[in-house]
């Protein structure tokens, strides 16, 4: 019974829980006072514009960079109090496919995705072969392990950089501007991708991106950043819907016209 009750607990959990999290890049302040929960199988976008705090925030999410304050829980842990070996055995449950790919050039598409495997469990080659084409099947790259990362497309080098990141089967899964550099219907197919993995493997998924005609596709809820503070977080009927001028002026590709009066503009040249 206690066994049950402590699973049923786990999985009203949020997979990600951020409070009030503070961050800066030596002096200057970058995320002011963040908070957001993903829910466990729920797709949630972080969008914003150009110097909005996405990528910080989800280089604090992934554990690489430690706040100033706050709090960051993956999966029930608090983040910012693991030890490295205890991140190390926490990022065995989270897939991260990175904005360029980030394949080692070195190594065959199947040795990429196999990479994880390598490092994280205890398996034998062939198994290990065995699962890494099975993620190249899911990716619809069936046949091109063989091949070294020069020898792709762009959104082929995304698709076998999204199966090695899904190779351990995690619980989380990250995407960093999926489809950055791509055309429309490439960008489309990944989209596909993205809904149908969460709907197989059960994953919580966090893309950050800009795309717009992306982030209405896939999203179950978006969150919007604007210079480092949440400005909404809403399912996408909400966003579209919100009367905040900044994100109808995202949405709608409305350029920004900030003035800035005349002490201002001295206390800045200045500062």
């Amino acid at each position: 019974m206690s066994t049950t009750i402590a699973t049923d607990a786990a999985a009203r959990t949020p997979a990600i829980e951020v409070e009030n999290l503070v961050a800066h890049y030596g002096s200057r302040e970058v995320l002011h006072g963040v908070s957001m929960n993903v829910q466990r199988g729920e797709i949630m976008v972080i969008m914003g514009g150009s110097g909005s705090g996405k990528s910080t925030l989800l280089r604090h999410l992934l554990g690489l960079r430690r706040p100033t304050s706050g709090g960051i829980r993956l999966l029930g842990q608090d983040i910012t109090r693991l030890s490295a070996r205890e991140m190390f055995a926490l990022r065995r449950n989270i897939g991260v496919s990175f904005q360029g790919g980030a394949l080692f050039n070195s190594m065959t598409v199947q040795e990429n995705v196999e990479l994880p495997l390598r490092e994280h469990a205890r398996l034998d080659r062939k198994t290990m072969q065995i699962i890494s084409r099975i993620k190249l099947e899911v990716v619809n790259l069936a046949g091109f392990g063989d091949l070294m990362p020069s020898e792709l497309s762009g959104g082929m080098i995304k698709r076998a950089a999204l199966a090695r990141a899904i190779v351990m089967d995690p619980q989380l899964l990250f995407f960093d501007e999926p489809s950055a550099g791509l055309d429309p219907v490439v960008s489309a197919e990944l989209d596909e991708l993205i809904l149908n993995l969460r709907e197989a493997m059960n994953m919580t998924i966090v893309v950050v991106t800009h795309d717009l005609d992306s982030a209405f596709k896939i999203a179950d809820r978006i969150t919007v950043l604007d210079h480092g503070s949440v400005l909404m977080i809403g399912d996408t009927a909400e966003i579209r819907e919100s009367d905040n001028e900044r994100i109808q002026g995202l949405i709608n590709r409305r350029p920004r016209h900030e003035t800035l009066d005349a002490d201002e503009y001295l206390r800045r040249l200045t500062a």
